[in-house]
């Protein structure tokens, strides 16, 4: 049968509010939009779990939705429930599949992708992807294996048509950040989304189900809408773009809150303020929610990795507010902590855009092409910088900018290709991390034009973040690079001591007219 899996309620009595009877509770869900549901009672004797799932079917049938019993083929039969859901340690799929009439559901919960591959074998109809975060409602016995985990065993699945929903610790906080950053990069996307506590525990389970059916529905219609009519790109639109940005950027000084390391504060302030925005540098996990409700972008920069805990905060709360986040992972390469923290950081929270050099860039994609000496790229780069750059853009669900002397940026469709830039920005401390300052300063800009009075504000409950993110980290790079070429000629440059306080007047003195005649930009 065919079932529409995008809000699979999981039951789970013990979370039932007090005064909330099971059956109440399960009515509202269901009048709030959940389309199937499946009876989970692992601590039942089987007399209440055949008195619960008889129950249980009598009122999903008033609905015309599923039912599912978790585990219990007798249960499933003695009900003549719609499917069950099988564990890894369960009973084996071939034998359910004799003992259950023709055309019952199955499903299987799936850790890897050699789960993923034996479903597929066994001929299941769904599968449950899980755990996707942290839960209370179960012990887990494998790994938690995050949004960015979710991709690889969807791209398993390609060919084929069984279903995938994603389970564990799915709310109406991090659903969004889950449909958007658990896509392959084959481009395939859930089908459906697990939900237990966010609806059972809740007190008024038809509004928590209508909010997370409200936010599925948006975000499915965005992503299809978006995956038949891509944004199309050229030179002129981007620079054009760009100086736009620049406009907005002075007009409305966003607060471009950073969370960074010692070495470039300074410089770092300096460059937002010289772009015309406003910086922050605060790191107490108390601020970041306040922070995160006021315009502008958010950088969170690792270099001294001393507020991880603020960091997960203040990205989980700027996606909530449709913030723009920009995640500089410097020298992520160098030791297993700081390979380890920034996986930790991007399945905490969705990053807009990711800039680092190709050593840092090379890090995160686990490649070995280029390699990094501290924070530094070494070697000759990438042999196919357009391939590698739309491939991480694709599987980090982001912007991805790898800089270098040339500049490569991509939204994994279209890459952009920058030439400009000056050999003195590697003799000064900190300019790669400077770049990052000024591309969340531009981002912010975007996202303060998307939000403009008169603009379209489109799907809002289908976004993470408003404004081109692609034309926010175009119009950052070029703004350094291009400022450094005008400040590596001025007379009274004479090294790397004379040429920071000129590249920081040169970013407070660039002229739209500058920066068009002197970007160089080519797409791909």
């Amino acid at each position: 049968m065919a079932i529409d899996f995008s809000l699979y309620l999981v039951t789970g009595r013990e979370l039932l509010p007090a005064g909330k009877e099971y059956l109440e509770s399960l009515e509202e869900a269901l009048q709030g939009g959940v389309t199937v549901v499946q009876i989970r009672e692992k601590k039942s004797d089987t007399l209440e779990f055949l008195e619960i799932a008889q129950s249980s079917k009598i009122l999903c049938a008033k609905y015309k939705v599923p039912l599912i019993i978790n585990d219990r083929i007798d249960i499933a039969l003695a009900v003549q429930a719609d499917g069950v859901h099988l564990g890894q340690t369960d009973m084996p799929v071939h034998v359910a599949k004799s003992l259950l009439p023709t055309g019952t559901v199955i499903g299987v919960s799936c850790n890897d992708t050699d789960h993923v591959k034996k479903a597929i074998e066994d001929g299941v109809d769904y599968i449950g992807i899980g755990a996707v975060w942290g839960t209370i409602t179960k012990k887990l016995t494998s790994p938690v294996i995050g949004v960015r985990g979710v991709g690889l065993l969807l791209q398993a699945l390609d060919g084929t048509n069984i279903k995938a929903v994603a389970i564990g610790g799915i709310n109406s906080t991090n659903v969004l950040r889950t449909l958007h950053g658990s896509v392959s990069t084959s481009g395939h996307r859930l089908d459906g989304i697990a939900v237990v506590s966010d609806i059972v525990a809740s007190s008024a389970p038809r509004s928590a189900a209508q909010r997370l059916k409200d936010i599925l529905d948006a975000w499915v219609h965005h992503f299809d809408v978006q995956s038949r009519v891509p944004q199309v790109y050229d030179v002129e639109t981007i620079k054009n773009g760009v100086v736009e940005l620049m406009q907005v950027i002075r007009d409305k000084s966003p607060l471009i809150h950073q969370i960074t390391n010692v070495v470039v504060t300074n410089q770092s302030a300096n460059a937002t303020l010289a772009l015309g925005a406003s910086p922050i540098m605060a790191t107490a996990p108390e601020e970041m929610h306040d922070l995160s409700r006021i315009p502008g972008g958010l950088l969170i920069n690792f270099g001294t990795i001393t507020n991880k805990g603020s960091m997960i905060l203040a990205g989980q709360y700027a996606n909530e507010a449709q913030k723009p986040v920009v995640f500089d992972p410097v020298g992520v390469g160098a030791t297993q902590f700081r390979k380890t923290t920034a996986s930790e950081l991007l399945n905490a929270w969705q990053a807009s855009v990711i800039k680092g050099n190709a050593g840092e860039m090379a890090s995160l994609a686990n490649s070995i092409e280029v390699q990094a000496k501290g924070v530094d790229s070494v070697g000759s780069g990438f042999a196919d910088p357009v391939s590698f750059i739309r491939e991480i853009a694709k599987r980090e669900r982001c912007v991805a900018v790898m800089t270098g002397p040339t500049d490569w940026i991509s939204d994994g469709a279209v890459v952009v290709q920058l030439e400009n830039g000056h050999k003195m920005l590697g003799d000064i401390t900190g300019s790669g991390c400077v770049v990052g300052t000024c591309v969340a300063t531009f981002c912010a800009g975007a996202s303060l034009l998307a939000a403009a009075p008169g603009t379209s504000p489109g799907p809002e409950l289908a976004k993470l973040v408003r404004g081109d993110m692609l034309i926010g980290a175009v119009g950052g790079v070029l703004a350094l690079t291009v400022a450094a070429e005008c400040a590596a000629e001025r007379s009274d440059v004479h090294g790397s001591g004379t040429f920071l306080p000129a590249l920081i007047d040169e970013l407070y003195n660039l002229k739209p007219e500058t920066l068009l005649s002197r970007a160089k930009v080519q797409v791909w």
